[in-house]
């Protein structure tokens, strides 16, 4: 999957399908007006079923989202994924410094993600969904993680103009997003209108 690094920046201009991250942008991540606009207490009331021990942070970047949602979870675990080696090892630096020890680093591929079946209840993905190559595939990999009665949650840009964030040419719409989740067998699909740039939905399993 490209499991970039939560960005609300501007990705990287290389024409493919997915429109990635460029890792250069990384203090973007650290911008405090982030946590206006995609506050993480706001967004883990909506998106955690209860209960919740494990949390699958796709695209884990700095871990924006997986430090917060981690101090969640006192006995649960929450693994951190991405492809880019060079964020994991910034995610370890910023856990380090929080003294956050249930967060845990995995390198995964563009689809493949290394944790064995029905590992998660709750499934994360923000900022993401404009980069995949394959859609389908990386929303069959997520459905695949879940437990019985799990819950996918996808955040991304709306297709409109914002302050930050990629062109809005590779923005892909909630509409469509939601008939991906239809086609990979999600169920009561659910769209959250508490994020100013965002769109924010919810899937079961």
């Amino acid at each position: 999957m490209h499991k970039h690094p939560h960005g609300r920046g501007h990705p990287d201009h290389h024409q493919g399908h997915g429109h990635k991250f460029d890792p250069a942008n990384l203090e973007k991540l650290r911008d405090p007006e982030r946590l206006q606009q995609q506050n993480p207490d706001a967004i883990w009331e909506v998106a955690a079923p209860t209960p919740v021990r494990t949390v699958v942070d796709v695209g884990v970047g700095i871990g924006f989202f997986a430090i917060p949602f981690a101090r969640k979870l006192p006995q649960g675990v929450v693994y951190g994924c991405d492809i880019r080696a060079e964020m994991l090892e910034h995610l370890r630096r910023a856990l380090a410094q929080e003294q956050v020890n249930n967060v845990r680093a995995v390198l995964s591929g563009e689809v493949k993600i290394p944790l064995e079946d029905g590992i998660a209840d709750l499934v994360f993905m923000a900022n993401l969904h404009h980069e995949f190559d394959h859609p389908e595939e990386s929303l069959a990999e997520a459905r695949r993680l879940l437990r019985p009665g799990g819950r996918l949650a996808i955040i991304d840009w709306k297709p409109e103009p914002t302050p930050t964030g990629p062109p809005v040419e590779v923005r892909v719409p909630p509409e469509r997003v939601e008939a991906q989740l239809r086609a990979a067998g999600f169920h009561d699909i659910a769209r959250h209108a508490i994020l100013p740039h965002h769109y924010f939905l919810t899937a079961g399993k």
